[in-house]
């Protein structure tokens, strides 16, 4: 290098900074020149030694808080930031999703619907299920009665009737409780596919009297409480299913079968015990 960096000895001695000149090619006296920036560039070097660096910590402090309570305590800081607490600024504003075409939109040529296809046009679109021409979801079900076997789902099976309508009925002691008795009272008033339903007796509330109840199924609480107060419970058998002539027979068959082994068995057990 032609020119060499020399330190001026005529500046004053500095603690964090040092003062360097470049030369030049000037053959007139320095000490008359006025110093200016413009003329010669300085270089400050800082001492990192004696410049310490001052963080101030970020302070969160533990503290549960309403939703309100959070955005307005925010600016102080003695919220802790959570997700259910995060929101915008009071006061602050967004602009809507424009949807538009082009690039001038600021959403691309398609504006997110694609390049091309049905989706891509103006229009209704496509219904819902379809898969493209292919066999649908709803078609590849199991071809069961109803809707996928789902018409009877969650109807009901049964008439219910609790204890507490029954007292409440004003029956007498030693009078049955049936299906016509209840209908005769105005307890029940099926209509529609409920009158082909059974009768069911539920355990809300109590009962005082002692009756005689005829009905397809008692739950368990029902059950208990009637006992206690010494009612006599009828069991009626369910309708019987539609089965084939020939099946039936078969049916007849095999229970008159079970029916002789089970007594042939029977007078075993006796001849043995005697």
């Amino acid at each position: 290098m032609a020119s060499l960096l020399s330190i001026s000895s005529a500046a004053p001695a500095r603690t964090n900074s040092i003062v360097t000149h470049f030369s030049s090619s000037f053959k007139g006296n320095v000490s008359n020149l006025k110093s200016s920036s413009k003329l010669l560039p300085l270089i400050k070097v800082c001492n990192q030694k004696s410049k310490s660096i001052t963080r101030t910590p970020f302070v969160v402090f533990n503290q549960t808080a309403s939703f309100g309570a959070a955005s307005a305590d925010s600016a102080t800081g003695s919220v802790r930031f959570r997700l259910n607490n995060l929101g915008p600024q009071p006061g602050a504003t967004k602009n809507r999703k424009r949807k538009g075409r082009g690039h001038s939109a600021g959403q691309g040529g398609s504006c997110g619907f694609g390049m091309r296809g049905q989706k891509s046009r103006s229009g209704p679109g496509v219904r819902k299920g379809f898969e493209g021409g292919q066999m649908p979801l709803y078609r590849r079900l199991p071809k069961l009665r109803g809707i996928a076997g789902g018409m009877h789902a969650g109807l009901p099976k049964y008439v219910p009737v609790n204890l507490k309508d029954i007292e409440e009925a004003g029956f007498q002691e030693g009078e049955e409780v049936s299906l016509e008795s209840l209908k005769q009272k105005g307890l029940i008033n099926p209509s529609g596919r409920e009158r082909r339903l059974p009768l069911k007796i539920l355990g809300d509330g109590e009962l005082s009297v002692k009756l005689n109840f005829k009905a397809r199924a008692f739950s368990s609480s029902a059950k208990e409480k009637l006992e206690a107060v010494g009612c006599s419970l009828t069991v009626l058998p369910g309708r019987k299913k539609w089965v084939k002539p020939s099946v039936a027979k078969n049916l007849a068959r095999a229970e008159e079968y079970f029916a002789k082994k089970r007594a042939a068995a029977a007078e075993s057990a006796d001849s043995s015990s005697a």
